[in-house]
């Protein structure tokens, strides 16, 4: 990358969706907060039962998160995070789950080519070599069948659809016509950036995988609905695309 088309003082944006987190909520903000970027951390708090809106506020009195914005009834992962994508203000986005599965002192490096403007999109991919726990068969297969479905319809080569680590310019992000309330966000936002002719990447990350006991939420239920959302984002196309579609760079 040449240094010289470099922007370093790009804010990130990091929106952390939370749904009963509050045993790992704080120390996953923390360790936000100490990654060596200009940071703006936004949570959405999906409305938990479990005290994780009181932990917020506090959090956010002492200037650990710079926004904190309530749900007062349970709406799923992808209205949060369109809720963040909403008031989001810095140069680029990227979501980071409450659970600690993602490691943050991945993004600088994941960063680098929307910094060198190489890239409107970069996905940190947990298949491409990364460390990571070793946990789910069924999961593994799942995930790399929806990824070659989905590249089937975008035309894409990635490894990794259902990464929770995708950094997205914000002035493309608020532009996209994203509608997915749950975990087909993951699925939606990528048939949205094939459509507007996106530049992504991807990179290896880590990644530490939780066990159901642990609190992972995502399903069997979910993966079958990740059929139907390929579908539907991929067939079904809005008709203002050219609307937020990018020109050829």
């Amino acid at each position: 990358m040449r240094e010289e088309r470099r922007s370093p003082n790009l804010l990130l944006t990091v929106i952390v969706p939370a749904f009963n987190e509050a045993p790992t909520v704080e120390s996953a903000l923390r360790r936000i907060r100490a990654i060596a970027l200009r940071l703006e951390i936004i949570v959405v708090n999906d409305a938990s039962t479990d005290g994780t809106r009181e932990i917020l506020d506090a959090l956010a009195k002492k200037g650990l998160v710079d926004q904190v914005i309530h749900h007062e009834k349970n709406r799923g992962k992808g209205a949060a995070i369109r809720t963040g994508i909403a008031v989001a203000t810095g140069d680029a986005v990227v979501v980071q789950d409450a659970d600690l599965e993602y490691d943050p002192a991945d993004l600088p490096a994941l960063l680098l080519p929307i910094r060198s403007r190489q890239a409107d999109a970069v996905y940190g991919s947990r298949f491409q070599g990364g460390p990571h726990r070793v946990l789910y068969f069924w999961h593994y297969v799942g995930n790399r069948f929806l990824t070659l479905l989905s590249n089937m319809f975008t035309n894409l080569n990635l490894t990794d659809l259902e990464t929770c680590y995708k950094l997205v310019r914000t002035d493309l992000l608020k532009r996209l016509p994203l509608s997915s309330n749950r975990f087909g966000f993951e699925v939606e936002i990528t048939a949205r950036l094939a459509q507007a002719r996106a530049r992504i990447w991807e990179m290896p990350i880590s990644y530490s995988g939780r066990t159901y006991a642990e609190g992972k939420k995502i399903t069997w239920r979910d993966g079958f609905a990740a059929l139907f959302h390929i579908l539907r984002y991929n067939l079904f196309v809005p008709r203002n695309v050219q609307a937020w579609r990018l020109t050829a760079k």
